[in-house]
This record gives structure tokens, sequence and C-alpha cells, in this order.
């Protein structure tokens, strides 16, 4: 049975933090920190990502499965959930399916909806990497900047470049299974499932993830569901505003 990776940290109630794609949970680590001031904060690496497991198969359904068996392998109870992107995919569904289990749910600039499949670019580089060729960070840089303009993204996936050996760089997500599986990234949340429970959507400003189409959507699914905007943010809003995305999150945690 295996258990996903996660640093741990603080005390109190648990705060549980899901990374989007391509992402690990040092992404949230300095945001981490602060929510340990007055929780107990546990920063998860969902499969084939970070330093958790890696399999060939991947979907919600099994990303639900690993956070519940996380969940009674640590025996949390009344869980505070967050996700961002892919990571709120995975809480949403989650909330629907074991919503005893959840006290609130945060979900970072993503809706129910479905989302088309849009990481081809990301995915062309990625594959495009021959780590035999491009020994050096700089070099595998330069060989993404061919596909992915934008410097931000490319630093984003850069974190996931580590040494395997002396000499030796490799990716820590497992790229092969992302790419493979990359279409259910953008499922929906199942048809007529609901949470009743507190949930709070945060939105950056800027972002086209949840607009004015999506607010009925949301309200379809969680009933009491609020929705913050997060200013001078798009999809990366946690990072791009972190001050009024902590505020925001500390504000409904103690609701």
């Amino acid at each position: 049975m295996e258990i996903l990776h996660s640093t741990i940290k603080g005390t109190g109630k648990p705060l549980l933090i899901l990374h989007g794609y391509f992402g690990m949970s040092d992404n949230w680590k300095t945001l981490g920190n602060q929510f340990s001031e007055n929780h107990e904060v546990h920063l998860i690496d969902q499969r084939n990502h970070g330093r958790s497991f890696h399999a060939p198969a991947f979907n919600y359904e099994l990303l639900v499965e690993d956070l519940h068996r996380y969940i009674q392998y640590h025996q949390l109870e009344e869980v505070q959930l967050l996700g961002h992107s892919m990571g709120g995919k995975t809480a949403m569904l989650f909330a629907v399916t074991y919503p005893e289990m959840i006290d609130k749910l945060m979900i970072a600039d993503i809706s129910p909806r479905k989302y088309e499949p849009h990481h081809n670019a990301i995915l062309a580089g990625l594959n495009s990497i021959d780590f035999s060729i491009q020994t050096t960070r700089n070099l595998v840089d330069a060989k993404l900047a061919e596909l992915i303009p934008e410097v931000g993204v490319r630093q984003f996936l850069l974190k996931n470049v580590y040494w395997i050996e002396k000499g030796k760089l490799a990716f820590r997500f497992h790229l092969k299974s992302l790419t493979e599986n990359n279409p259910c990234i953008g499922d929906a949340l199942p048809e007529s499932t609901s949470f009743e429970g507190k949930t709070l959507f945060l939105k950056g400003e800027k972002s086209g993830y949840i607009t004015e189409r999506e607010l009925p959507i949301i309200a379809a699914y969680f009933s009491k569901a609020k929705v913050v905007a997060i200013a001078n943010a798009g999809h990366w809003l946690h990072a791009e505003n972190p001050k009024d995305f902590y505020n925001s999150v500390v504000d409904f945690l103690a609701s």
C-alpha cells in the first residue's frame, strides 16, 4: 500500500494542501509555513508528482483514493482541504465522495466544469528533453524555450529537474503517465454530485478559469460556496498575490 509523500508542520486542526498539474508540495512551502502557525499543515505530493510514487494509471478517481488512504493512514479527522487547479479538482471530487471527512473545502482557481486539454506545448517541450544531451539546467531551459516562451512557466517546470545521480538530471514527475493521461486533467465533476459543507472558491482576478459563466455551475454542486477574487493575480494566484490569498484562506478558516 503506497502512501503519498508529504511534509507535515505545525499543530492544530489538519489543513491539507494539494498542488496543481506538474507542481509539487514544495511550491506551497512559504504559505505552508505561515498556515502552520495555527494548523497542522500537510503539504502533499499527488501521485506521479514530487516525491510521491509513480504509476502508469492516473485519473481523479485514483487521486481521490490516494488521498483517502493518506487521511486514514495519518488518522486525520475533520480535514480542511485546499487544492489548486488539478489539486482543486481532486479536492472537489474528494468532498462529494467523502463529505463526512471534510470540515471546510477551499478550491483555488478551478471550477467543476470540463476544461479542454491545453497543455500541449508544455508536454511537447518536456518530451523534447533528452537528459543525455541536456546535461545542465541551462541546457534544459534553452531546449524548453523552443516550445515554451513564457519564462515563468519554464521556471515552474524547472523546479522538477533534479540530479538523479552524479552528472545525470531527471524529472521528478512521471512524464510518460502525465502525457498519456493528459486528457483526463480537464474532466468535469460527475453530474448529480454535491457537497453541502462550507466551501470557498478563490479566483485569480486576471484568470479565465473562473468567470461569471462558472458561478451557476459552482452553486449547483456547492450550495454553500463563497467566491472570492484575488486582486492582481492570474491562475497562480497563491504565488502572484500570496498576502491576499493567505488572508482570504485564514478568514474563511476562522469563520
